[in-house]
């Protein structure tokens, strides 16, 4: 109606054709957005992009790696927030739109967040979370959203690269950026960025975070007894690759990132509140801390009675101090008394050396019905881990999207951690688990399976409880599971025991650099609480099965990468030679109460009377004894059995059922008088002796004339004739007969 009036006045026009040009533009920036292109040593091409999608975002990235691409956005309150840690959240989801599925549960879309998903935000928040400024505390939600799953490229590795491009080009204050890049080797050859065929033969599964000047941020992965200098070299040439993808996600932020907002940080004590805390407090702090004696109990309510008599001191003398701003600052100064004093004492707070292990005790078949039990005690951690064999219908089903990442369809050995609220002393609810206790699970799972052997015919499941917790929990479950596994009868590849190592740091921060550090094995939970680093490390005592660290300063030097993992090795090779005391190889005298698994062969034509109609024998079967029967093939079946008496039991009621009427032999070429019992449409349905189930005997083969239908012939029921036998069928088994054979020839 506008452009038809004659009444319009021009400068509606103008306007109109202002707004078809802006739009237009828009349109087409939109197909060829600003981007870089990141080239790696191996040929293959990371692609980050800005600028097409989710505008209203604080910042916005897609990052491509072949044709999964994943879209990551950042978005951070303008008003902090009351709390006293980094407010910050990372939401991975997994789309199956993305990968061209529906959802295959009952409502048909994505429901809660799945293991995957949960692991590999965890993944990603270690990654961003170190270089966000100390006392940061606005809320920041980081969410990956994909776009388009390929079923090559696994897009944790490409979330973390869109992730750190979209905090970079935001206006929100962080040291970034952060490049990752994922390790496979395979014939001693390490692989960037593997795709999911290559990792299924690559004996190292690593992702690795790094910034500028080749400082590691994160590490976490899995390897199949991988040697420690190859596991070095891998290290070495992952911060080497992860350069350019810095390099490129700065240049990118040159030309299209936002300038950084000003942000407020939280109130701080003044110099008088500080040096009066720092009086009060710095003697009897350091009394306790260096007092061997104390235990973590004592330790802690020693700690808890001078924070009280502190703060009724000062709340007299500061009455209008901010109690939040004295909690802070008081953390402050407890957290640098106990920094010093590692530096100064050349002891830690327990009375060991830097290098020294806690007291480990060990004890397996704690409990007569558990098919494997033991207790992993290391000071005063304490997990009590149980083996459970059954049968392979339990092994555990993955989700359809899991499946296509990751390439494996079900696992038949898995591990349940739980950390009950008991083990620190405290009170809370027990229910459904949350993403700690899952990433602590799959960090002690990857641990131990490299030790399982691929052809055992239970599935293994593994639980391992914390009952007491003081620190490194993950690697005490492996330590435990391993000794369950062997109390359970596994015969596991080789023992695999695990070790929490430590860091503590002097910071130069004009320089930006570490001027001095201490490095600290068997780490303890004030340990981690107080320092700058959990890098835990399991394996067995070839090489390492499963590592990952925690870092909470803005990156390690590859010098301090290296002795970390040399201090692991050397540890883990003093807790397997006490866990070899304890039981040195896999139980062979069997347990009673152990499962049983065997293999049948049934002959294709008796596997109708095995099973039964609508399978009611094997239903029977497993109602009365408890043993399992499943299919392995036409012709296999395998049995499972809680224990031998049972499956004595089962094995019993199959050759019943086998062998429940005598069957004549038949020779081959024999011939033999059939009686017809049914006239079908294809043939004749005949027997050849009594209570012989019919068999076919086709129209092809009634006669030497083309036949059409049986009554053509004048056949009936009850006639008799005479056939000639030519075996059963190698794959139906079927008899094969022909009463043409026995025929003339027609003249």
């Amino acid at each position: 109606m506008l452009l038809s009036t004659r009444k319009t006045p021009k400068i509606r026009l103008s306007k109109l054709k202002q707004f078809l040009r802006n739009n237009l533009r828009c349109y087409s920036d939109d197909l060829n957005p600003p981007h870089v292109d990141v080239n790696f040593t191996n040929g293959r091409s990371l692609k980050i992009s800005t600028g097409q999608y989710a505008r209203l975002a604080d910042g916005c990235a897609v990052a491509t790696l072949g044709d999964t691409s994943v879209m990551v956005t950042a978005v951070s309150k303008t008003k902090p927030s009351p709390s006293n840690f980094l407010p910050l959240v990372v939401d991975y989801r997994q789309k199956s739109a993305a990968a061209g599925r529906i959802p295959t549960n009952f409502f048909r879309r994505e429901l809660g967040p799945s293991e995957k998903e949960i692991l590999t935000s965890r993944l990603i928040d270690r990654s961003l979370r170190p270089l966000f400024p100390e006392r940061f505390a606005y809320e920041t939600q980081v969410v990956c959203n994909m776009l388009a799953v390929d079923g090559v490229n696994n897009p944790d590795v490409v979330s973390i690269n869109a992730a750190s491009a979209a905090l970079a080009l935001s206006d929100i204050p962080w040291n970034g950026p952060v490049g990752a890049v994922r390790l496979g080797m395979i014939d001693n050859e390490v692989i960037i960025n593997p795709t999911r065929k290559e990792l299924q033969s690559s004996i190292l599964n690593l992702v690795l975070s790094a910034t500028r000047k080749n400082l590691v941020v994160m590490l976490e992965g899995n390897a199949n007894n991988i040697l420690q200098q190859d596991l070095l070299k891998a290290v070495k040439l992952g911060t080497k690759e992860v350069q350019q993808i810095v390099a490129s996600i700065e240049k990118l932020q040159k030309s299209y990132g936002k300038t950084k907002r000003n942000i407020e940080y939280p109130l701080e004590a003044s110099h008088e509140v500080y040096e009066a805390l720092r009086s009060l407090s710095e003697m009897r702090v350091r009394k306790i801390l260096t007092d061997y004696s104390l235990d973590k109990l004592g330790r802690d309510n020693a700690l808890t009675d001078v924070r009280s008599d502190v703060t009724e001191k000062i709340k007299s003398n500061f009455s209008d101090l901010d109690m939040s701003v004295f909690s802070e600052t008081y953390n402050k100064i407890v957290k640098q008394i106990f920094r010093d004093l590692v530096f100064e004492e050349g002891k830690r707070c327990d009375g060991r050396d830097y290098d020294q292990l806690r007291n480990i005790e060990c004890k397996v078949n704690l409990y007569k019905p558990l098919h494997g039990s033991a207790m992993f005690q290391r000071g005063q951690t304490q997990v009590f881990c149980t083996v459970t064999l059954d049968s392979h219908d339990s092994a555990m089903k993955l989700d359809p999207m899991a499946m296509l990442i990751s390439g494996v369809k079900e696992k038949n050995f898995f591990l349940h951690y739980e950390f009950p609220p008991f083990a620190t002393k405290e009170t809370g609810r027990i229910g459904p688990i949350g993403r700690r206790e899952i990433g602590h699970g799959a960090l002690a799972e990857k641990g131990l399976t490299p030790s399982i052997p691929d052809d055992f015919p239970f599935t293994i499941r593994l639980t391992s409880e914390v009952l007491e917790s003081n620190g490194s929990s993950s690697m005490a479950s492996v330590c435990g599971g391993t000794l369950a596994l062997m109390d359970a009868g596994v015969p596991i590849v080789a023992p695999a025991a695990g070790v929490a190592i430590g860091l503590i740091t002097r910071y130069d921060d004009e320089k930006a650099n570490i001027t001095d550090y201490r490095l600290l094995t068997d780490l303890l939970g004030i340990e981690d609480y107080m320092g700058d680093m959990d890098f835990k490390i399991a394996g067995t005592k070839k090489g390492i099965t499963a590592l990952q660290a925690d870092i909470k300063i803005p990156g390690l030097p590859l010098k301090i990468v290296m002795e970390s993992i040399q201090k692991a090795t050397e540890a883990k090779q003093k807790i397997l030679q006490i866990m070899h005391e304890c039981i040195d190889k896999p139980r062979t005298v069997k347990k009673d109460n152990w499962p049983v698994s065997e293999k049948l062969k049934v002959e294709a034509h008796k596997r109708a009377k095995l099973v039964g109609v609508g399978g009611i024998n094997l239903k029977k079967l497993l109602a009365e004894t408890g043993v399992q029967v499943s299919a392995i093939d036409d012709t296999t079946f395998e049995i499972f059995a809680p224990n031998q008496s049972a499956m004595d039991e089962a094995q019993e009621y199959i050759n019943k059922l086998l062998t429940a009427e005598k069957v004549p032999d038949l020779e081959f070429g024999g011939i033999y008088t059939a009686t017809i019992v049914e006239l079908r449409d294809i043939g004749v349905m005949v027997t050849l002796y009594p209570g012989m189930p019919p068999a076919l005997l086709h129209n092809s083969q009634l006669d030497q004339r083309k036949v059409a239908h049986p009554s053509a012939l004048d056949l009936e029921v009850g006639q008799e004739i005479q056939v000639k036998y030519f075996g059963r069928d190698p794959v139906s088994g079927l008899m094969r007969l022909s009463r043409k054979v026995l025929q003339a020839p027609p003249k």
